[in-house]
């Protein structure tokens, strides 16, 4: 099973399609809200990311912002594997 993990914030529309997507997709996924853990804003905007959601899918390269086809085509491919 691929390792994801989702670093949102309140109130932010794209985190909240994200998971929702995630869910509705049947994947396991680890949130991480930076509003209720800031330790890990810093460690973001050192990755160079300044927006929510940050994704990280074990084996690729991870991204920000609701981006439906590439959650999609990383679930299609863990569950091939």
């Amino acid at each position: 099973m691929t390792d994801i993990t989702v670093y949102t914030k309140n109130d932010c529309v794209q985190c909240k399609m994200t998971k929702k997507f995630l869910t509705s997709m049947g994947a396991d996924f680890r949130e991480i809200n930076i509003d209720q853990h800031p330790e890990f804003v810093a460690q973001l905007k050192e990755a160079g990311y300044r927006q929510t959601p940050v994704v990280k899918i074990d084996g690729l390269d991870a991204f920000s912002g609701f981006r439906p086809n590439v959650l999609k085509k990383a679930l299609a491919s863990s569950a091939a594997a």
